[in-house]
């Protein structure tokens, strides 16, 4: 299951509303080993299309480092569907290459039906888990 802010969940659907009819792209970095997602960094969709994105590989390097510098690790992968269901394509999943990751798919496609979806996807094996938007996370127990 995704346990994700709802701040967060309501600026990743803003970004792809807005990049639309691009698919838009981005992640969402958290603390190592912590399973709270809590910075979004939106990133440029090098290929421009509208079925397809790609990550700039120098801004992904870049971000890459900093997440690890501090101490943070890439915890949600997300981009858009513009004109198809929120479902990993063929691409998605051959490209998936990082498994501990949540992999969101934002469909802007008006027919969808569940516009907001989440995966792990690992050795090309898709799985669907559910989301729980939160207001906060719980306190985390000292002791």
């Amino acid at each position: 299951m995704l346990i994700i802010l709802s701040e967060l969940l309501d600026a990743m659907l803003a970004q792809a509303h807005a990049d639309h009819p691009i698919e838009t792209c981005g992640v969402i970095a958290g603390p190592s080993g912590s399973r709270r997602p809590s910075r979004m960094i939106a990133m440029r969709n090098v290929a421009q299309s509208t079925s397809f994105f790609q990550f700039d590989a120098q801004e992904q390097l870049c971000i890459w480092r900093e997440m690890e510098a501090l101490g943070e690790e890439p915890q949600v992968i997300y981009h858009s569907h513009t004109d198809s269901s929120s479902y990993p394509s063929r691409d998605d999943i051959r490209l998936a290459g990082e498994p501990s990751a949540h992999y969101v798919i934002l469909s802007t496609d008006k027919r969808a039906v569940v516009p907001v979806r989440s995966f792990r996807i690992v050795d090309g094996k898709v799985t669907e888990e559910s989301i729980q938007a939160v207001a906060q996370y719980p306190a985390v127990k000292v002791g």
